[in-house]
């Protein structure tokens, strides 16, 4: 799809059916994430494809916001692997996850497949209920799936604020 095109029609879906995402469009989808530029190179992120119904059911226990898509990709980054920024202050593993996370949600809707960012949750809890290695914190939740009858964009979608609003040219 072309990008402009795709940057338009992408939202977050509320609302899913139940049928799952093919194997090769999760491929697709994971390629684009592994393709994602990071801070040195480092590559710090992990992304769990979950699909099992007891693990899909203990994420539903750590977050209100998960909308019954039959996939989530939660995506997690190494704390001991990161470029720490001049100064002391920042770290690259929020930033390059996000950045990885961007990718996996404009894949998706390249791909055909809805998808909605998650982030209402305690990473703690979501690190405990999938088992994660204590250095890994999970940044953010994608459900993938096909969205049901009915469901689409909710109605402040389009709504943006001028360029003039959020650009200032020094």
């Amino acid at each position: 799809m072309e990008f402009t095109k795709l940057i338009e029609v992408r939202y977050s879906c509320k609302k899913y059916s139940d049928r799952q995402v093919e194997p090769e469009k999760i491929q697709e989808i994971l390629e684009a994430g592994r393709l994602a530029p990071t801070a040195k190179n480092l590559q710090e992120h992990h992304i769990y494809v979950i699909q099992s119904p007891e693990v899909l059911a203990k994420i539903d226990e750590v977050t209100p916001c998960r909308y019954g898509a039959p996939t989530v990709l939660a995506v997690a980054f190494n704390k001991d692997n990161v470029f720490i920024y001049p100064g002391g202050k920042r770290d690259s593993g929020i930033e390059d996850a996000t950045i990885v996370a961007t990718h996996l949600t404009l894949a998706a809707t390249n791909a055909g497949v809805d998808n909605c960012w998650l982030n209402f949750f305690d990473p703690d809890r979501v690190a405990e209920a999938l088992g994660l290695p204590d250095n890994e914190e999970v940044l953010m939740l994608l459900d993938l799936g096909y969205a049901a009858e009915g469901a689409g964009p909710l109605p402040n979608h389009s709504s943006r604020k001028q360029l003039e609003e959020t650009v200032t040219y020094l």
